[in-house]
């Protein structure tokens, strides 16, 4: 089981501001790597630079939270998603969790409800992390 946020509070200190931040660095990324790649398709990602966005952005998620259980974004900032059994996440957890980041940031009401659940609930999870039973924790040192 993942810690109790009313036994062991610690383990979910400024977890809010931590995920914001890590965004911030996170979307930074995906634009450089995007910016990156475009030379590539022969500036012609220009005209699909928001679809070109989700797909990096899909790979990137997928790729770090797969090898580590974190983004850069949340390892620079000290955090970390478990799944509920509070393992690391494996490829399958991070396929599913990268797929519900990707649907409700395309979908804006979506992102909506995931925002009000982080500000609401006690282990500041997402919607997604709703769903999959996972949950965002300060990383073990």
């Amino acid at each position: 089981m993942t810690p109790d946020p009313f036994d062991q509070p610690e383990f979910y200190d400024g977890i809010l501001a931590k995920r914001f931040f890590a965004w911030v660095v996170d979307s930074i990324l995906i634009v450089a790597l995007c910016l990156l790649v475009l030379p590539f398709t022969a500036f012609t990602g220009v005209f699909f630079f928001p679809a070109l966005i989700l797909v990096i952005g899909f790979l990137y998620r997928l790729a770090t939270l797969a090898g580590g259980s974190a983004t850069w974004g949340m390892r620079l900032v000290g955090m970390e998603l478990r799944d509920g059994r509070d393992l690391p996440f494996d490829g399958g957890t991070a396929f599913m969790h990268t797929l519900g980041y990707t649907v409700s940031v395309a979908m804006a009401p979506l992102q909506l409800i995931s925002v009000v659940l982080m500000i609401t609930s006690a282990r500041r999870q997402g919607l997604t992390d709703m769903l999959l039973g996972t949950v965002p924790l300060n990383r073990r040192t």
